[in-house]
């Protein structure tokens, strides 16, 4: 009995195109990331206190909108 397996590996077309998708990606990201930021930045320690956060914690929440929103 003949058994025949093939696999295939991705093209260079597939590479390139799944290389602008994440480029792409990371561009949407970056875009969140410097709008979060920037917003959260011009508030004053009173509107960031009560919002309930803190200065030191821009980036963090700046990055975590950027990945959750891609």
């Amino acid at each position: 009995m003949a058994y025949l397996n093939t696999t295939t590996a991705p093209t260079l077309a597939d590479r390139f195109a799944a290389l602008m998708s994440t480029f792409e990606t990371r561009r949407k990201q970056r875009r969140v990331y410097r709008s979060t930021f920037n917003e959260l930045s011009s508030l004053s320690n009173r509107e960031l206190n009560d919002l309930g956060m803190g200065r030191s914690q821009i980036r963090g929440i700046a990055l975590e909108t950027a990945r959750n929103a891609a």
